[in-house]
């Protein structure tokens, strides 16, 4: 099949990492916009970009592009596109989507005549007045921004976030895509030591030696696109072969601490099912009062933000605490996730800079603290 445009849709902030993942596969014609990154493959590149993209939320093809301000509009610029292309007579084509400062406003509205326009195409195409739908399914993708529509198929099924490895999670869990951007945006070697004293379901943990020892996020899972009938089973096989093959076999220190023991318990199953748990050292500690004794290392965590008035009082003071505790190791970095906007004032130090990133819907910044640069290490 040729070549076409690919969609990778991010959360807001992590744009550039997953341009940096995309480049890194061998793919070109790499453009990032606003909460998104295309990039032009073929069906082997979809499923290389399913199986290791780590910041990304999911793989998309890109069907077609207009701009529409009635729903006339809409119904005809659906319409018009190739969509036998990729959908069978006998395939299912729902369609779900948003609109964010467009005139077709209406979500729903949107939605049923977008699945009309397609039903429409592909009746005219086929020859067929009823489409019964009882076929692959091909779940249709939508997005209305300032009115220009955008209409792809999703490749990925369940959001590349769903590693597989955590089924159950602490109240508050990190996604996996923003806690893999966390590790990737740090400067942590894998010679040193790495910490997350607030690991909750270990997911910074888990994803830093996932990182480290290339290990494919999607390697042990299946996505939509394994039963796209465009998709041959040889790229699946020769895609996860090649996933197993890249994993690197070295030596890792990370430390996973928690102050709740449901946790502790929680980061040590799920790390296991990632298949790291032997280089993940999990344990029941407070994080104002942890202790190392090795000169370098890294600090990435996600502490609590504080939801109400009285949270976000425990949360300041929890902040002005580990900045005590913190100062002990010196020479260590630390990466530091929080809403909190005077975060550096309790902390007690300017951050040497700052991301914004969001964690869902809240908007924090990523404060980075570097320390000393440690002396590289000569492997065997």
């Amino acid at each position: 099949m040729d070549e076409f445009e690919i969609v990778v849709p991010t959360l807001l902030g992590l744009e550039s990492l997953t341009s940096r993942e995309i480049k890194r596969l061998g793919y070109e014609n790499v453009k990032v916009e606003d909460g998104r990154v295309t990039f032009t493959g073929d069906m082997e590149a979809v499923y290389r970009a399913n199986t290791w993209i780590r910041t990304g939320e999911r793989v998309l093809i890109k069907v077609g592009e207009f701009t529409a301000v009635t729903f006339e509009e809409l119904f005809e610029g659906a319409k018009s596109l190739d969509w036998s292309r990729w959908i069978g007579k006998n395939d299912a084509f729902p369609v779900k989507g948003y609109s964010l400062k467009s005139k077709l406003a209406s979500v729903r509205d949107c939605q049923a005549i977008i699945k009309k326009a397609v039903a429409q195409n592909l009746s005219d195409k086929y020859g067929i007045e009823w489409l019964p739908e009882d076929g692959i399914n091909y779940q249709i993708q939508f997005s209305l921004m300032k009115d220009k529509v955008t209409l792809m198929i999703d490749t990925t099924g369940e959001g590349l976030h769903k590693r597989g490895y955590r089924q159950i999670s602490n109240v508050a869990p990190l996604k996996e895509t923003l806690a893999a951007a966390l590790v990737e945006i740090s400067f942590w070697k894998f010679e040193y030591p790495l910490c997350d004293p607030f690991c909750g379901s270990g997911t910074i943990p888990i994803e830093a030696a996932m990182i480290k020892k290339n290990i494919a996020p999607g390697r042990n899972r299946s996505f939509a696109a394994d039963l796209f009938s465009q998709m041959d089973k040889k790229i699946v096989e020769r895609v996860k072969d090649e996933a197993f093959s890249l994993e690197r076999d070295i030596p890792l220190e990370i430390y996973a601490y928690d102050i709740d023991k449901d946790n502790v318990s929680l980061s040590a199953s799920n790390a296991e099912k990632a298949g790291v748990g032997k280089y993940i050292k999990v344990d029941c500690a407070d994080a104002r009062e942890i202790k190392f004794n090795m000169p370098y290392g890294t600090i990435i965590c996600n502490p609590p933000y504080g939801e109400r008035i009285s949270d976000v009082k425990e949360c300041e003071k929890l902040y002005r605490d580990i900045g005590k505790s913190f100062q002990a190791l010196d020479r260590w970095s630390y990466y530091i996730l929080t809403s909190n906007e005077h975060f550096e004032d309790y902390f007690g130090r300017k951050a040497n800079k700052k991301r914004k990133l969001y964690n869902g819907m809240i908007k924090c910044d990523y404060y980075q603290y570097f320390g000393e640069r440690p002396p590289k290490k000569q492997q065997k």
